[in-house]
């Protein structure tokens, strides 16, 4: 209930381009505007209330970081981010305009892994890993879900990977509905 429905829409011209009747999954029109908001959601839902009281904290420069941000403002929860100096302005905006607090660090993940580090030390935050956290491919996975309810007869769903959280719970999620589903 946390989280948008988001529709499940289709062209004609792209099945006629492509020879298939292809669905969409519209997580654009997800809060934050990604699918980063499902996972994020989860992950802050499922704390503990001594990891509440302490806040959460994670390193991204973009999508996770908004809906991590949102996800824990809204529900009370303390967002500490780490940002590469060089994230989007627009990016940075959205993250402070959701209440967080940001640190910002060079622009590598070793930068990033020691800033988060340094914030737990000073904080005693939970570290929410943007794609290597159970609860946050958990939550990335009911996009699938939405979208294989909906196309009930679906023989392949196909998801874009970057850290991989989508794509794991994409993939749990359809097998789980479909068993004969190509992933």
């Amino acid at each position: 209930p946390f989280v948008h429905r988001t529709p499940v829409l289709t062209s004609q011209q792209i099945d006629r381009i492509s020879g298939a009747h292809l669905f969409f999954k519209c997580e654009n029109f997800q809060k934050v505007g990604a699918f980063k908001f499902r996972g994020a959601t989860n992950a802050v839902m499922k704390l503990t209330e001594a990891e509440r009281a302490s806040g959460v904290v994670t390193h991204s420069s973009g999508n996770h970081a908004a809906a991590l941000s949102h996800a824990a403002v809204s529900r009370g929860v303390k967002a500490y981010i780490v940002m590469p100096s060089t994230a989007p302005e627009v990016k940075k905006r959205a993250v402070a305009g959701y209440g967080a607090e940001i640190t910002f660090c060079e622009p590598t993940l070793a930068a990033r892994e020691a800033a988060a580090a340094g914030v737990i030390r000073r904080t005693g935050a939970t570290m929410i890993h943007p794609y290597d956290n159970f609860n946050i491919i958990a939550g990335q996975g009911t996009a699938a879900l939405e979208a294989l309810t909906t196309c009930t007869d679906a023989d392949a769903i196909i998801a874009p990977v970057g850290g991989g959280g989508l794509l794991s719970g994409t993939s749990i999620a359809a097998r789980h509905m479909i068993p004969s589903i190509k992933i």
